[in-house]
């Protein structure tokens, strides 16, 4: 039974609302339901107007292909943080939108991975064993062996265009039924053939002109769309198979039915495709050499439930632990596993390092940022566009007003304000292991036309996050809370004259760094304090500070607590 819907008291005491339309599996629904922080509507697939006049509620929303989340949909919900898609494909999504938005979208690439590879063969044999055909014939009365003939799929050439997660297991499966597996796909790197044991091709081309049957598995883009056209379609061997169960669109269907009406193709399979549902009157479906299902790739029990829960258990981690990595519009971290985790204190302090030099360059006068370049240790190699995105969110962190900001839309309001964004690696010295920690350093320098000013931390694991250098001056303090810079001369008293301030407005210091260049000349201190200092207390604690003999500048910085 699904849990029911929280009640309107308890709504207001949780903070996350989730509306759940479509059909999704009751485990999902129930990892969520089970969160005492979420609350969870779980409604059928609502009418446009209706979801349009309650999603402003929702800071999640899970669905599936049926429930259309389009450009009004996303501007009408400014809670929503999170869109799940309990599949594979986010077609029914505007996915450019939701990250100018900055919401995260998350799909489950892998839950129906074996559904679609079983449905393969299964319509695949189907086809060339004539099933449909004999089963009808039966069904009918009928006794029709002699005008069965079908053919086996040991000795055929299998031709797979993509071979990702469904690509790779139709490529094992191919292999156990005694196929010979070709496969086309320029993104992936040869130690994936050699592992699946798959020839490769090194062109399209290449690959049509060998191909008994030819499977598509790659997504809608512009570079797929109509990619077995005509042209490619000619290329096939005479009495070849064309499959599509991935993306209506990757095959040009009127082009498919010309060449089966001509006979130059033996048969195909679809079960997907440009308009869905397919239209009564599409030629396709008269045609008798076509097996056509509607779409029902994922629909087994198991892809279902496990589509369900991969999806529910990513949209609660995105809005209970700010878990980002399974978001396909996020900045990401390369290298599987654990890789978003081991990264996740490197891209918090990245955020805090450029909030603090673009609170610096502001108090120098300075105010439109044009630049902002990263440099980091090997131990970030894979996290660099995930650090890139973490500058810009943090220089632009007090700037961006009335916007959600965060990782997913931080690049791109970057550069809607002319914020240049590059990433260098560190210098070879600053890469090797074990020198002083320098492998887990990161660099970012902020530029604001002629000023500009660069802040270093290191996040190694084993520790926290630290401030390591501030432009000339090196220091060593955990920048968190509210983070107090001061400019001052190096001469005796500063620091007891500070801390009496900082006492006297009930200022607890948590850590402070006095650091110099020389004695008795330029020196800064970097002040970390108990709580959060922000608003008209903050104007009022730099001006206090500001007024002390000796004390040049002071900048308060208001970082996320821990």
């Amino acid at each position: 039974m699904r849990p029911a819907a929280a009640t309107s008291e308890e709504l207001t005491e949780l903070p996350y609302r989730i509306l759940i339309t479509d059909d999704i599996d009751a485990d999902g629904v129930a990892l969520l339901a089970a969160e005492p922080e979420l609350a969870v509507d779980e409604v059928p697939t609502l009418p446009r107007d209706e979801l349009l006049a309650r999603i402003g509620t929702y800071d999640a929303l899970v669905g599936r292909s049926a429930t259309r989340i389009s450009p009004e949909l996303l501007r009408a919900a400014p809670r929503l943080a999170v869109v799940g898609r309990a599949g594979v494909g986010v077609d029914n999504i505007d996915v450019e939108l939701a990250t100018e938005l900055g919401i995260a979208i998350i799909n489950a690439p892998a839950g129906n991975t074996v559904a679609v590879a079983e449905l393969f063969f299964g319509t695949l044999i189907g086809l060339l064993r004539n099933i449909p055909r004999a089963d009808q014939s039966m069904r009918e009365g009928r006794w029709d062996r002699a005008a069965l003939l079908g053919r086996e799929l040991k000795g055929q050439t299998l031709g797979i265009v993509g071979l990702g997660r469904i690509g790779g297991e139709v490529a094992g499966r191919a292999q156990a039924f005694g196929m010979d597996v070709v496969a086309f796909d320029p993104y992936i790197a040869d130690a994936r053939c050699q592992a699946l044991r798959v020839r490769r091709a090194a062109t399209l081309d290449e690959l049509l002109e060998v191909a008994s049957v030819l499977t598509v598995h790659t997504p809608l883009t512009t570079e797929t769309r109509a990619m077995i056209g005509s042209s490619a379609l000619s290329r096939l061997p005479e009495g070849a198979v064309v499959v599509n169960l991935a993306r209506g669109g990757i095959v040009d269907e009127s082009a498919l039915a010309a060449a089966l009406e001509s006979g130059h193709l033996a048969g195909a399979v679809l079960d997907v495709y440009t308009t869905e549902p397919l239209p009564s009157t599409h030629p396709l479906r008269t045609l008798p050499n076509v097996l056509l299902t509607p779409h029902i790739g994922a629909s087994t029990v198991e892809a279902q439930r496990s589509v369900a829960v991969d999806v529910c258990r990513a949209v609660r981690d995105a809005l209970l632990r700010g878990e980002m990595s399974r978001s396909i519009n996020a900045a990401g971290v390369s290298g599987g596993g654990n890789a978003w985790y081991d990264a996740r204190p490197a891209v918090t302090l990245a955020v805090r390092l450029a909030a603090i030099g673009r609170a610096l360059l502001a108090s120098d006068g300075a105010r439109a940022l044009d630049r902002i370049d990263v440099s980091a240790g090997a131990a970030f190699a894979g996290a660099r566009d995930a650090l890139l995105a973490a500058s810009a969110q943090g220089a632009l962190s007090a700037v961006v007003a009335g916007e959600r900001l965060n990782l997913i839309n931080a690049r791109a309001l970057a550069a809607a304000r002319g914020i240049a964004l590059a990433f260098t690696d560190a210098a070879a010295e600053q890469l090797d292991e074990g020198v002083n920690g320098l492998s887990h350093r990161i660099a970012i320098r902020l530029s604001a036309g002629q000023r500009a000013i660069t802040i270093t931390g290191s996040a190694h694991p084993a520790g926290v996050p630290r401030l390591t250098r501030i432009g000339a001056f090196h220091v060593d303090v955990h920048p968190r809370g509210t983070l107090v810079i001061l400019a001052n001369r190096d001469v005796p008293g500063v620091i007891g004259h500070v801390g009496t301030v900082l006492g006297a407005a009930g200022v607890n210091i948590a850590e402070y760094h006095q650091a110099r260049l020389a004695q008795g000349g330029e020196a800064l201190a970097a002040i970390t304090v108990d709580g959060v200092v922000d608003g008209e207390a903050a104007d009022t604690l730099r001006g206090t500070l500001e007024a002390l003999p000796d004390v040049r500048s002071a900048t308060v910085v208001c970082l996320s607590p821990e």
